[in-house]
Order: C-alpha cells, then structure tokens, then sequence
C-alpha cells in the first residue's frame, strides 16, 4: 500500500514539474502586447544561440525589475505559447499576386463555361453524324444497349458518375467543365424519366406546356423533381468543394425553380403579386405576374438570410441578391406596360428603393462583392431608364439623325457612371 502512495506521489510531481508555474503564466497574462513581443524576440535570440543580453539591455526599461530566471521562463512561455501572423502591406508585391490570383480564378472559371458552351455546341451539330455512323458500326449491339430508356439511364448514370469525379478534380477548369456536363445530364435525363419523353425537344415542350397545367402532379414530376435532384448534387458539389463559390449562385437559381414550380403558387400568387404589380392590367403577360410573385418570394427569402446571418449564408445572401437585381431590371422595362403605366411608375420607385437598400447594405456590411453586384446593377438600371427616355422621344430608325445625340448622351452617363463610382469606392476606401 505504500509503494502505491508513493508511486501516485511521484506521478503526480512529475505531472506538476511539467507546466509552468502559476506565476509565470499570470505575471505573463498581465503583459501588453509591445512586452510580449520583446520576450518572444529574445526567446528567438536565445534559441538561436545569439548574445540575447544585448538586446534585453535595450528594451529592459519596458518590464519592472526582474530577475534573469523569471525572464527567462516568462521567454519561453511566450516563445511557446505564440503564433505569427503575416499580414502584407497594401500595395506589396504579395497584395498584387492576391489579387491577381482572384483574377486568374475567374478567368478560369470564364474559359471553363466557354469549353461547355463549345461542347454542346460540337455535340448539337455532329450529334446526328455521330450517331449515324456509330450505328451503322454497332447496329446489333445499340439495339440492346441503346434503346431509349436504357440510354436514358446510361447518360444519368454517366451524369452522377461525372459529379462524383468532378468534386475531385484539382485541375479548376477540368473539375467545372465535367461537373457542370454532369449537371446538364441529371436534369435533362431525370427529366425525361419523369416525362416518359425521351427527345431533348419533346420533354422541354412537356415541361413549358406542365408549368400552367391544372395537373398539379404533373408539374411536380416535370419541373420539381428534376430540380430537387440538380440541387441535391449542387449541395454535393459545394461539400467537396466550397472554394468554388460559383455554386452558390447556381443551387439558388435551381432551388428556387424547385421552389417556385410548385402548384400552390399558382393558386395564391393573386395575392402575392400585388406588392409589386398593385394596379390590374389583364393586357400584361403572365408570366410578368409570375416573375413578380417569385420575386416577392425571393426578397423574403433574402431577408431571412440577411436576418441569421453567417460565413456561409453570405454566399447565398449576393447569389439571391444578384438574382433579385435582375427580376428588378425585368419587371422594371417598360415595354411590359405599354397600356397602363401606372405599374410601371410605381415599380420604378420600388426598384430605385430597392437598389439603395442593396447599395446601403453592401457598403454597412463590406462585402466586396454585394458592393460590386449592387454597383453593376444600379448602372444597367440607369442604362436602361435612359435608352427609355430617349425611346420615348425618338423612334427606332437608323436614318433619324437624332440617334447621335443619343449615344453622345450615352457616352456622357458613362462618364458620369465611372467617375461616380470611383468617387464612392474612394470614400468607401478613404472611411476604412
């Protein structure tokens, strides 16, 4: 018995030699940042083997009298318990490289969804030349393996396998172009299981003749499954990789397509629309009312995530937002009330209010990319009010010689646009 008291004695003095001692630790605790600093540097000097005297000599007057022993462990308590942290100055050669890197990046993502549009578009014109000659090939095997409904699951199965290796994929422009092939294959191939048609044109007219069907069902397995699945892999795509933020902007788009094509919204966007469409016009077209109403969707939506706030959320906060500045650039074109303008005057004050919020917000929260969003979507606004003021006076003819003081006014907002933001953005910079 008293070899195990005196074994749990000497176990737990050996436990007590190895962290410091509690004075160390508090006189350390009490520190300011500009004495830390000078302890971890003669930590440094003395680790390093150099004459550490030297410098403690210069910078002693910071510290009340110590000993040489106290100094030395409040060192080494500091040297261990530190971490540096590089922060480059602005205008550095680092900064630039930063900067140039998220440059680089969207170029990257730009040639990516160029290399998909010239692969859709190679396969829309050698599709049928190459399916010709693979048959002529391979006739007896594709009777079997490429019917219609088995292709039909070969391509889905060909889409989810592109996703899972995509998500994998280091190379930036590779992993897009095959993850966003495998997006394009789960839509149109679920889309044609649901609709049980199995030609590209056939299941897009199901699906723009199901959107205003009284078949509910219908539009739910035309329209909201496929969308569910896009956005599950989406979901998939930003767990494997959420440095790309693309995606954020694309599982918005298609949940809210999922969202939206629901039949209930049908029945009830009467009473939603009004916010934004108050006075009726039975000559505006129906799909300006649906616009509206998912519009109206969107901004509750928007203020939710504006409310939780988060990391995370602040991605979907500017991909909801991007998408709530161009439903307002929409419904805010003239040309969608020619017979009554009253809509249209009132959707002007409730875009100009809405544009100032988005610019208030992105300015309060320093989101660089809510300011650029906001900024780029103000001007197109204002692009395009003034393209219908001067439409307005004048009429669409090459030959009317008044269209050069149009664009001679054109040249002049632009102007005026450039430096107005570059004033804001100083002032912006100038309050930092």
């Amino acid at each position: 018995m008293k070899r195990i008291v005196l074994l749990l004695l000497f176990f737990c003095v050996s436990i007590y030699a190895k962290t410091p001692p509690v004075s160390v630790v508090s006189q350390v605790v009490l520190l300011d940042d500009s004495q830390k600093s000078v302890l971890y540097e003669f930590a440094v000097l003395q680790k390093n083997g150099s004459d550490a005297n030297i410098y403690w000599e210069k910078h002693k007057n910071l510290f009340p009298a110590l000993n040489d022993s106290l100094r030395d462990e409040m060192a080494n308590e500091v040297f261990v318990n530190s971490r540096v942290l590089y922060t480059p100055i602005k205008k550095t050669a680092i900064e630039l490289w930063v900067k140039a890197q998220s440059i680089t990046n969207w170029m990257l993502y730009l040639a990516a969804f160029i290399a998909v549009c010239g692969v859709m578009g190679l396969l829309r014109n050698y599709w049928s030349l190459i399916i010709k000659i693979l048959m002529k090939q391979f006739e007896p095997l594709f009777k079997v393996l490429f019917s219609e409904v088995l292709l039909t699951y070969e391509l889905l199965l060909i889409g989810i396998v592109c996703v899972f290796i995509g998500g994998n994929v280091e190379d930036i422009v590779l992993r897009t172009v095959l993850i966003h092939i495998g997006f394009c294959l789960i839509w149109s191939q679920s889309t044609a299981l649901f609709t049980k048609e199995y030609l590209v044109r056939k299941y897009i007219y199901e699906i723009q003749s199901n959107f205003w069907e009284k078949n509910k069902w219908k539009v739910v397995k035309t329209i909201c499954f496929p969308a569910i699945i896009v956005t599950v892999a989406i979901l998939y795509v930003l767990y494997k990789v959420p440095e790309d933020k693309i995606y954020y902007y694309e599982v918005v788009v298609v949940s809210l397509v999922a969202i939206y094509a629901l039949p209930i919204w049908r029945s009830i966007e009467r009473y939603i629309y009004p916010v934004l469409i108050p006075y009726k016009d039975v000559r505006v077209e129906r799909s300006i009312y649906s616009l509206a109403t998912c519009t109206v969707l969107a901004l509750f939506i928007d203020a939710i995530f504006l409310y939780q706030s988060g990391i995370i959320l602040s991605y979907f906060v500017t991909a909801l937002t991007s998408l709530l500045i161009v439903s307002f650039l929409i419904l805010s074109l003239k040309v969608n009330y020619k017979h009554n303008y009253k809509n249209y005057i009132y959707l002007q004050f409730v875009a100009v209010f809405f544009f100032l919020l988005v610019l208030l917000y992105s300015f309060y929260n320093q989101s660089l990319e809510m300011i650029w969003v906001s900024l780029i979507g103000v001007c197109v606004f204002v692009i395009i009010k003034y393209w219908e003021i001067v439409m307005f006076y004048f009429s669409w003819n090459r030959r009317n010689r008044k269209w050069a003081w149009g664009f001679l006014g054109m040249a002049v907002l632009l102007w005026g646009l450039a430096k107005g933001i570059l004033y804001i953005l100083h002032q912006y910079l100038y309050v930092i």
